[in-house]
């Protein structure tokens, strides 16, 4: 049927009409509450772009090292620091700031809130040699440090995982089979 145009219904009553094929219990009620029919796309999908992306796409040219903080965080309610970026030129922009003094400025902000954050970081750590406690964990690490913690735990199961381990022996004696029956060891 896939030779015949339209939808469901509409094939059904044209077999049914030509005697192709006897009427279905169904079709009656089919025809009196047809289901919904959606619009299909005309041609290629545009891309959603958002005004800020231009500046997104500058602010990771200039710190490719922020291309690993995720772009859409689901469970943060802080947006990545290239969003922030590129909304802060918008906003500076729209009070009249030239492009490029606009640039500068956002990009003068996220450097001193940067400079902050390591600074306010280092301060917790001395206070906490003071006290004579345990170091804090980085409340602002960077984000291939986060990639790494969180697979760290994957890392580490590869040598301990007794499944792993088993999967692993299976395949260092299909290795030995597989030189013994080719003729040698090697």
């Amino acid at each position: 049927m896939s030779f015949m145009r339209g939808d469901f219904l509409s094939r059904t009553r044209k077999l049914v009409k030509g005697l192709a094929k006897a009427q279905p219990a169904w079709l009656k009620a089919m025809e009196h509450g047809p289901p919904a029919t959606f619009p299909r796309s005309a041609g290629k999908i545009p891309t959603i772009t958002l005004p800020e992306d231009v500046y997104v796409k500058k602010f990771y040219k200039k710190y490719p090292e922020s291309k690993y903080h995720d772009a859409i965080k689901f469970h943060a309610f802080d947006p990545p620091p290239s969003r922030v970026f590129a909304l802060r030129v918008l906003e500076l922009k729209e009070q009249g700031v030239s492009e490029e003094q606009a640039m500068a400025i956002a990009d003068m902000e996220y450097v001193t809130e940067k400079k902050a954050k390591k600074k306010a970081y280092t301060r917790l750590k001395e206070i906490a040699r003071l006290q004579g406690k345990r170091l804090p964990q980085n409340p602002y690490p960077s984000a291939i440090k986060e990639i790494q913690a969180e697979e760290r735990k994957y890392v580490r199961d590869r040598f301990f995982n007794p499944k792993i381990l088993e999967i692993v022996e299976k395949q260092k004696a299909e290795a030995a089979a597989e030189r013994l029956s080719r003729g040698g060891d090697w």
